[in-house]
């Protein structure tokens, strides 16, 4: 049986810019991944990537083009009641900034970059099991055109999702899992319209939460906050934007520019965390480990967390024959993961309307106090750029 150092298990952007820095670090790979590589590539998520991220990405020799093409956003916007009000995260955190560049690109420049140096890269891998991770040895098996096949390896990443067999394996005494699932979800379109601002807006409104995005300066990605159980059917595009420009308020609707809808979808708020990430010779990374709601724009930014915590973690084992970063990586990288929770929740919890009256009047409350207070804005501006790796 053929011996690779690692396995990695899913080609999103976890075990993509893993792979990646592995590669730069003279390690061998295999990556595999259960979808074909045009479904990957057409994947609709993230779009605000950390400053780290960023780095991150210049690191692994794919941030040229994210450096051209992202969109360098020094704010945004909060509307409350209709009025909004500007959230400066440069002044609030020394020059501080996101980037907003499509996880779709990212994947993009990730494969290209895999492809390019001729890395395997196995895509309709069906089948995969994750065996022996427990013992001196795993051994990854997979089916490839009908036809079987298996590697043994040093370590297993995980980096196959939320409902990918890696976490799936692991037996569950031997796993933490928290979860909160909220009571909302949002509906979010992808359509070619310019955006209402140059700059994210959140929506606190009677109506409830929106957001409006963006993947371009000629490209909106815009979301309504919805009931879990929202018909799609329900929702016909005119639908759609006459209740954007309503959560807006009527001050600002005009700025709503409509266009042909590309992707619409409803998607379920819940966050969760399966502890400890490593477990023998199998490590978690990304939405295989743990889930944020998208308010504060963590996902895909704490996949990279995880991976520049493990891909040195691997580094620093077969170059330099330490363990010590392989032992504590799962307690370092869920004290970034549980942080960025943290701020999730309380974004969520902030601007989304709920059932509770009392707790509609202290999110209320809590948003006037941020609005009021430079301190408060300060806090949520070093969330949102991105805590330090």
């Amino acid at each position: 049986m053929r011996h690779v150092p690692v396995v990695v298990v899913g080609a999103g952007p976890a075990g993509l810019l893993l792979a990646q820095l592995l590669h730069a670090g003279g390690i061998d790979c295999v990556v595999l991944e259960r979808r074909d590589r045009a479904y990957v590539e057409a994947r609709i998520r993230a779009g605000v990537l950390e400053r780290g991220t960023v780095e991150l990405l210049r690191q692994a020799g794919v941030g040229e083009r994210v450096a051209r093409e992202g969109l360098v956003h020094t704010g945004f916007w909060l509307s409350v009641g209709g009025r909004r009000h500007h959230v400066d995260l440069a002044a609030l955190t020394g020059g501080g900034a996101v980037t907003v560049y499509g996880q779709t690109e990212v994947v993009k420049d990730l494969i290209a970059a895999r492809v390019a140096l001729g890395q395997e890269l196995v895509f309709e891998a069906a089948d995969v099991a994750v065996e022996g991770f427990l013992e001196e040895r795993a051994v990854v098996r997979w089916t490839d055109g009908g036809s079987p096949r298996a590697v043994s390896c040093d370590f297993v990443a995980g980096c196959d999702g939320f409902h990918g067999v890696c976490r799936a394996s692991i037996p569950p005494e031997r796993l933490v899992v928290r979860e909160r699932v909220y009571p909302f979800a949002w509906l979010g379109i992808l359509a070619d319209a310019p955006p209402p601002s140059d700059e994210l807006v959140y929506v606190r409104s009677d109506r409830g939460f929106a957001l409006f995005s963006m993947r371009g300066p000629n490209v909106s990605r815009s979301y309504l906050q919805c009931r879990t159980d929202e018909d799609i059917a329900a929702w016909p595009d005119d639908r759609i934007w006459a209740e954007l420009r309503r959560r807006l308020g009527d001050i600002d609707a005009a700025l709503v520019h409509e266009g042909p809808v590309r992707e619409k979808s409803i998607t379920p708020m819940r966050s969760f965390v399966a502890e400890p990430l490593r477990h023998g010779r199998l490590l978690l990374a990304g939405d295989a480990a743990h889930i944020v709601p998208p308010t504060g724009a963590k996902g895909l930014n704490l996949a990279a967390s995880d991976v520049h915590y493990l891909s040195r973690a691997l580094l620093a084992h077969y170059h330099q024959g330490r363990d010590d970063l392989l032992e504590t990586y799962s307690s370092t990288a869920l004290a970034r993961v549980w942080k960025a929770q943290r701020f999730s929740w309380w974004m969520t919890s902030m601007l989304h309307l709920g059932s509770d009256p009392f707790d509609d009047r202290l999110r209320v409350a809590e948003l006037e106090y941020l609005l009021g207070s430079t301190a408060a804005r300060t806090a949520l501006a070093e969330n949102y750029v991105g805590l330090p790796f």
